[in-house]
């Protein structure tokens, strides 16, 4: 069997872009503002977590800054193949994110956990549904994209769900 592969930048037999793939790119975007979102609220509570779950905390918030800084990357860059403009909404990227308390005190530990913890699980249960739409309009690289991502989600959870037990 022989394949022949076609080299350039545009085939010229290129799938177009379907409708689909603009609501699969919207999808995208929500989960690359809500990722963003919970990259502010790890990275405040990483910064401000103590007692004697400090380091542990720190260390864990700092690993999942990290990866999902650079997956917003990916996120954007994926939103960006399917001929869209990546994008966030600042307005619901901040939202929640203040604890609501008039005075400086800091959240608890604990209270810090529970909330990172529900965050992971709603993210994740948006990657979940992300990936069966992508699935549904034959996108199989984003529906890859989201099930590795909701993977990393319910993990942190399991380890924040075991940190707070």
């Amino acid at each position: 069997m022989t394949i022949t592969l076609k080299h350039g930048r545009y085939a010229e037999d290129a799938k177009p872009v379907d409708r689909n793939a603009v609501a699969i790119a919207d999808a995208l975007s929500d989960a690359l503002t809500d990722t963003y979102r919970l990259v502010l609220k790890t990275h405040a509570c990483h910064w401000n977590v103590a007692g004697p779950m400090f380091y542990p905390l720190h260390q864990m918030t700092e690993e999942h800054y990290t990866d999902m800084f650079a997956a917003a990357d990916v996120l954007a860059e994926r939103i960006r193949a399917l001929r869209k403009r990546a994008s966030v909404k600042p307005a619901r990227m901040i939202d929640g994110l203040d604890t609501g308390s008039d005075t400086d005190a800091d959240p608890t530990a604990d209270e810090m956990v529970r909330g990172l913890l529900s965050d992971h699980e709603a993210l994740s249960q948006r990657f979940y549904a992300l990936v069966e739409a992508a699935e549904i309009s034959g996108d199989p690289v984003t529906a890859d994209l989201a099930t590795e991502r909701a993977a990393f989600h319910d993990k942190a959870a399991w380890m924040l769900r075991a940190t707070a037990a």
